[in-house]
C-alpha cells in the first residue's frame, strides 16, 4: 500500500538558542528505570548491568516505587568491576556505584551528561573527574536541586543565532567556564528551541573529523 508521506515543517532559523560550554570527556548518563514487569522485556545485557536497586521519592517525598539503577557510556552499559569485570568506563560507573543514594535525587529517567577531568581526553588540569549534566534548563542554578556529587555544564546564556559568532570568541578568549583557569575550551553546544537539536562548535579543528582534530593538538594538550 502506497501511503500519503507529509513533508516536515521546517523551523524558523532566527529563534533562540541556549548555548552552553562543550567539555571534551567522554559521553555518560545515570538510568534509573523503574522495578516491574517490564523488567521481563529488558535484554540480559541490561538485567546484567544492574547496580543497585534503590525506592525513589519525588519533590513532595512521595514515594514512586522501586527503580533499577544503570550506568551508559555512548553506545553501552558498563558497569563497576563487582558486577562485570572489564566493562567501565574511565571509571564512571564505579563512581555511580559509590554514589547510588546521592543520584536518586536526579529521579526517573535517563540523564544525560559528560565525564570528564583527570586522566579524559584533555583533562582540564583537575586533579579529579568530574560529571556534568547537560540539562541546564532542569538543573541550572535555581533550578531543581542537583545531587551533591553532580555538576552542571556551563550555561553561557540565551541569544539569537546572529550572536553565536560572538560568544564563541569570548569563550576562546576567557578560557574555560567549567574549569576556570583553564586556556583550551573545547567549544560550544548549540540548542535551537523551536527545531529542539542540538549542534556544536569547536574552538579548534571544526571543519575537519574530532579524531583528526585530536590527534593535532595532542601534543599539545598532553592528556591523551
Amino acid at each position: 500500500m502506497i501511503e500519503f508521506q507529509e513533508f516536515a515543517k521546517i523551523p524558523r532559523y532566527r529563534r533562540e538558542v541556549c548555548l552552553t560550554e562543550k567539555l571534551d570527556g567522554t559521553n555518560a548518563a545515570v538510568a534509573w528505570h523503574p522495578v516491574g514487569d517490564n523488567t521481563k522485556e529488558w535484554s540480559q545485557d541490561a538485567l546484567d548491568s544492574i547496580i543497585a536497586t534503590r525506592t525513589l521519592v519525588d519533590q513532595h517525598q512521595v514515594e514512586l516505587g522501586q527503580y533499577h539503577l544503570l550506568a551508559q557510556s555512548r553506545q553501552r552499559f558498563i558497569t563497576p568491576a563487582r558486577v562485570k569485570a572489564k566493562s567501565d568506563n574511565y571509571g564512571f560507573a564505579t563512581w555511580v556505584d559509590a554514589n547510588a543514594d546521592e543520584l536518586t535525587k536526579l529521579g526517573p529517567g535517563v540523564h544525560y551528561g559528560e565525564w570528564w577531568g583527570y586522566g579524559i581526553q584533555r583533562g582540564y588540569g583537575l586533579p579529579e573527574k568530574r560529571f556534568s549534566l547537560f540539562n541546564v534548563n532542569r538543573w541550572g542554578e535555581g533550578k531543581q536541586p542537583l545531587p551533591e556529587c553532580c555538576h552542571v555544564v556551563p550555561l553561557i546564556g540565551y541569544f539569537g543565532p546572529d550572536q553565536i559568532g560572538t560568544q564563541v570568541e569570548r569563550l576562546r578568549a576567557l578560557g574555560s567556564l567549567a574549569a576556570p583557569g583553564y586556556k583550551r575550551p573545547e567549544g560550544v553546544v548549540i540548542f535551537h528551541t523551536q527545531s529542539r537539536q542540538y549542534y556544536k562548535i569547536l574552538l579548534e579543528g571544526d571543519d575537519i573529523p574530532k579524531s583528526q582534530a585530536f590527534k593535532a593538538t595532542d601534543a599539545v594538550l598532553g592528556d591523551a
